[in-house]
């Protein structure tokens, strides 16, 4: 059989395929469902739950005074001095709340950074942040801890939930970086040892407040 001929051979078999095409052999498989199981609990015990799995330090508050007197317990605590916050509208609260050690100046000498968020994924114990919520990319990656300061009603079950929050908040000018913060930076490539604080922060503080 010549080269052509086998072409024609081919080409017949294919356009004889396109016309009887072959139902797919696994219909529910495209995609279109989730691959996880509705939220069992309430969102702010399963992400609890979830982020202290990941190593994360959780803290819940009635309102904002009161994250303030833990916030600044804590602080007391790890004798912290230099707590570096960009946000403007976050240190302006916290200012007013008697936060102590509060700065704008330093983030390479900062014992803590203190940051708000995008949202929180409950199902993953993710902190979802962004360039531009968050004043940059660097804040909460530099520090040796970061605390965030977030609110019940930022909550949402899984990532594509947040990605929704985010294409109604930014539209088409979605931020340059979204990141999904699952607690400490740690990794176990050298002799499969866990070590924290390799390509980010040592310790992840999340302060949940109550937001009806």
């Amino acid at each position: 059989m010549s080269v052509s001929s086998s072409k024609e051979v081919i080409l017949k078999k294919i356009r004889e395929a396109l016309i009887e095409s072959t139902p797919l052999p696994f219909p529910l498989s495209e995609g279109t469902a989730s691959l996880y199981h509705p939220a069992q609990k309430e969102l702010e015990i399963q992400f609890a739950e979830e982020f202290g799995k990941l190593q994360g330090k959780f803290a819940f508050c009635l309102n904002l005074t009161e994250c303030c007197v833990q916030l600044n317990a804590l602080i007391a605590e790890k004798n912290w001095h230099n707590l570096f916050c960009s946000e403007t509208a976050l240190l302006q609260s916290l200012t007013s709340a008697a936060v102590n050690g509060l700065s704008q100046t330093s983030l390479a000498d900062c014992d803590a950074s203190i940051t708000t968020c995008e949202s929180l994924v409950a199902r993953t114990g993710s902190i979802v942040l962004s360039s531009a919520g968050q004043s940059g990319r660097t804040v909460s990656i530099y520090a040796p801890v970061h605390v965030c300061i977030a609110y019940t009603a930022q909550l949402v079950y899984d990532i594509k939930d947040a990605l929704l929050l985010q294409k109604e908040k930014y539209g088409t000018r979605l931020p340059s970086l979204i990141s999904f913060a699952s607690g400490p930076s740690r990794t176990a490539d050298i002799e499969k040892t866990l070590v924290t604080g390799v390509h980010g922060p040592k310790e992840v503080y999340l302060f949940l407040i109550d937001q009806p």
